[in-house]
């Protein structure tokens, strides 16, 4: 195996076994408060943004169209989100923090990040700030065709030949 194949293997389950433990313990702390981390994660984009298009909270926090209207049914049964008509798109809505939505995100969040924070000793402010970076650019990267062609559309264009 060429060696920039096996470094990019080892960095892939480096960067998975630390999203993992780091993740427990944001999951662990999003529980400790009756939410789920997504649940948790809706509620943070909605108080650091403000009101938002169910498609723009999505885009934020990664998850499908049919994902986010389950959470946001779930937030808003839990009296923590309402949603609102959009004047300008019929078709969508805006969801917005109620009164009790945002006591409860004011009151967790500053420990959230303490958690995180925790959580990421590991590494000194400087390390994190250039991993912060070095992750950007390999995101990036994969994101805008840094992929070769998936092997499904590899075998799809077998067939065809």
């Amino acid at each position: 195996m060429p060696p920039e194949t096996q470094s990019a293997l080892k960095l892939w389950v480096v960067l998975s076994r630390a999203h993992a433990s780091i993740s427990a313990h944001a999951v662990a702390h999003a529980a400790d408060h009756s939410l789920s981390l997504t649940e948790f994660g809706i509620l943070e984009a909605l108080y650091h943004r403000g009101r938002m298009v169910l498609g723009e909270i999505q885009r934020r926090i990664l998850v499908s169209s049919g994902g986010i209207t389950f959470l946001v049914d779930r937030l808003a049964k839990k009296g923590l989100v309402i949603r609102q008509e959009c004047p300008e798109d019929r078709r969508a809505k805006y969801v917005s923090l109620t009164r009790e939505g945002t006591r409860i995100i004011r009151e967790i969040f500053p420990s959230h990040a303490q958690v995180l924070a925790d959580a990421m000793r590991g590494l000194t402010t400087a390390e994190q700030q250039e991993a912060t970076q070095l992750l950007r650019s390999l995101g990036l990267t994969a994101a805008m065709g840094g992929l070769p062609e998936s092997p499904s559309k590899l075998r799809a264009r077998k067939k065809r030949s």
